[in-house]
């Protein structure tokens, strides 16, 4: 059985239906409440019904702008994206992009509920297409493909959005759990591997989850961006498959 057609994106739809009362909100007006609603008690407690309340209407007017809950979350993530100040590239790609991720990881904080929507329920909207001319901007005078270029825009909102669900999980506190427990496996003699690796590391504490972030973000956007793949260079240059070496005969 094949999957449903998903349904056209809210902004490629009017305003509000043609028919019925003259307009009495916006879509910016229902997204600011639903927005409230989320910030304060999370996002389960998001409906139309319950937006409506706030607005003083009744759910049924809420229709005429907002078809679904669905379309009413890809509203709340979209408005999110007009929270970045983009300001003129400085040739700097790197710096920037980071600056991007942490300014992502400052929204993503002040709204505890986005991070699950991007990565479960991710969107293309108004705010959004403004965020990517922003970053092909920057990266304008890369030379990578566009597609890598891309590629790494979807990796610095995916690794900032799984920040984010770390440090909701419990942050640095988890990750203590987590290497105590590994320094205990590693004791049992069943690990070689595993307890010559932590042997090698330096007894310390590791800095905290906050002071890591920018780093891994940036050895990742030059690893899609700088560093072509060596195991698989049809991936970038664009040749056949078949006119490709086979990694286990280099």
């Amino acid at each position: 059985m094949e999957s449903a057609e998903p349904a056209p994106s809210i902004w490629l739809r009017r305003e509000r239906a043609a028919v019925g009362r003259p307009a009495q909100h916006s879509r910016a007006e229902i997204t600011a409440v639903a927005i409230g609603i989320a910030d304060r008690e999370g996002l389960d407690a998001v409906s139309m019904r319950r937006v409506a309340a706030e607005l003083g209407t009744g759910a049924a007017s809420l229709y005429r702008y907002v078809a679904t809950r669905d379309e009413l979350l890809d509203l709340m993530t979209d408005a999110t994206a007009a929270e970045y100040e983009l300001p003129e590239p400085t040739g700097d790609w790197l710096a920037e992009l980071v600056t991007v991720g942490a300014q992502a990881r400052a929204i993503l904080r002040r709204h505890r509920w986005l991070a699950n929507l991007i990565i479960t329920r991710p969107v293309i909207g108004p705010n959004g297409v403004t965020l990517i001319e922003h970053v092909l901007t920057v990266l304008a005078p890369h030379p990578a493909s566009l597609s890598a270029k891309f590629e790494a825009f979807a990796a610095l909102n995916g690794i900032t959005a799984t920040t984010a669900l770390h440090e909701q999980a419990g942050g640095g506190a988890l990750q203590d759990r987590h290497v105590a427990y590994l320094m205990h496996a590693a004791t049992s003699g069943e690990h070689p591997r595993l307890a010559r690796l932590l042997a090698q590391e330096p007894q310390e504490p590791q800095a905290p989850q906050a002071d890591r972030y920018p780093d891994v973000l940036a050895r990742i956007l030059v690893g899609l961006l700088d560093r072509p793949c060596e195991r698989f260079p049809n991936r970038f240059s664009g040749t056949d498959p078949a006119d490709s070496t086979p990694p286990n005969s280099r």
